[in-house]
């Protein structure tokens, strides 16, 4: 079965793009779209290219691609609606801080969990060489070796995470239960990309991150926002892991959200585009 992207109608023609993660899918955006439609917003969460099938598709694509269709997808949905802010989990929030970059016109950027190194109290020893894993992460041969993840999850919900433990693939539908470090590289090239161009970005940006979050440490957060030329705000949360758009504070994220893409005005984006080329 396809995976499909997801949309939801809103009221006040202020719409938000939601990125999902990478190896993610449209449907781990879906309780924050959900929350962020009942205070009026309309959303959509687009498939990524690469996504929603299995490991060598992804390995198929590299970050460009990524903001490939990141960039159509808000081209399409910005004809839709009035104005459009963007939020993304981990890659999809760097994907949405390059969207910011490329397109001036959006209004407000979110960034949950970000990561440049993952580098959390439960990652494995080699998830944090992340200088030697980019020398040789895309090599033939390397690039097809896999990380899958494991306990807890990204998740402090109970719930959530026995969900997850028993069967993955019924939490988030058309998710890949493996990252390859091909695609792993890819990550690192646009965390590094985002440093080189940061300072061009002047789009508004919301970085939350939670204090015990088991991927990435909390630094992640404060090295996006040194990164960033425009306002930033850096929230710690207090009661979630990794995944804090749908783990246990879900609904205050959703809040934060709305709140902070309420705050910024339409006009307050229009700055200067940061080029892609490396």
């Amino acid at each position: 079965m396809a995976v499909e992207p997801l949309r939801i109608p809103g009221k006040t023609g202020h719409g938000v793009l939601l990125i999902h993660g990478l190896t993610g899918a449209p449907a781990e955006m879906k309780p924050l779209a959900k929350r962020l439609a009942r205070r009026g917003f309309e959303v959509a969460a687009p498939l990524l290219p690469g996504h929603g099938v299995d490991e060598a598709t992804l390995l198929r694509t590299t970050w460009r691609d990524w903001l490939d269709g990141v960039r159509e997808a808000y081209d399409r949905f910005a004809g839709e609606v009035d104005s459009v802010s963007v939020a993304g989990i981990c890659v999809g929030g760097a994907l949405g801080v390059m969207l910011a970059a490329e397109r001036p016109a959006v209004r407000a950027a979110a960034v949950y969990s970000m990561t440049f190194e993952y580098d959390g109290w439960n990652m494995p020893r080699f998830a944090v060489a992340a200088p030697v894993i980019q020398l040789v992460a895309n090599l033939p041969g390397v690039r097809n070796l896999a990380w899958t993840e494991t306990y807890p999850f990204g998740l402090k919900d109970e719930r959530l995470r026995a969900m997850a433990e028993k069967a993955p693939e019924s939490l988030i539908e058309g998710s890949i239960d493996r990252l390859p470090l091909g695609a792993l590289y890819q990550m690192y090239r646009l965390g590094r990309h985002i440093e080189r161009v940061g300072h061009e970005i002047k789009t508004p940006t919301l970085i939350l991150h939670a204090r015990d979050d088991d991927m990435s440490h909390p630094r992640n957060a404060w090295r996006l926002k040194r990164a960033l030329g425009g306002p930033t705000s850096v929230q710690l949360l207090d009661d979630s892991y990794h995944m804090i758009h749908v783990d246990q504070e879900r609904d205050r994220v959703a809040a934060m959200t709305a709140e902070f893409f309420n705050e910024v005005t339409p006009q307050a984006g229009l700055v200067t585009s940061a080029r892609t080329h490396v």
